[in-house]
């Protein structure tokens, strides 16, 4: 433990990071566009998926497109529930998100920097390529 760390910090700190939960019955492993994001992420068929990982996992990305397969789960609410949709003409994505108590709907491609922030404060991740979250060029030097 390093002298100005506290016994408190140093266990959050040594402490495992469950990853975010993505369900997606998709065959690609980026449903969303999730690659460059650095935060820890498990990719799983809504078929396999446990309870236990549901539960415990900080945040879950639903695709859309499993929806049917996740609802024959049956599984309760549970904050940071998020569902992603791949079609951005679909208006039925919402009452279908309410109906499974989802947090939020983002249209695949859309509002990739307010998820991977979302992502990073659920995950404690402290890495992140800002540079792809903050929109526009860089203020010039002496500002």
């Amino acid at each position: 433990m390093s002298p100005t760390m506290s016994a408190s910090a140093q266990a959050f700190e040594d402490r495992p990071h469950e990853p975010v939960l993505v369900i997606s019955d998709r065959l690609d492993d980026d449903p969303i566009g999730l690659l460059s994001c650095p935060v820890p992420l498990r990719h799983v068929p809504s078929p396999l998926f446990n309870a236990e990982e549901y539960h415990s996992a900080p945040l879950v990305l639903l695709d859309d497109r499993s929806y049917t397969n996740f609802t024959l789960r049956h599984m309760p609410h549970r904050p940071g529930l998020i569902v992603t949709s791949a079609d951005p003409d679909d208006d039925t994505a919402y009452p279908r998100a309410v109906a499974i108590g989802a947090e939020a709907v983002l249209r695949t491609g859309q509002d990739l920097a307010w998820l991977h922030l979302r992502l990073h404060a659920a995950t404690d991740c402290h890495y992140a390529h800002w540079e792809a979250l903050l929109p526009g060029p860089p203020p010039p030097d002496g500002i």
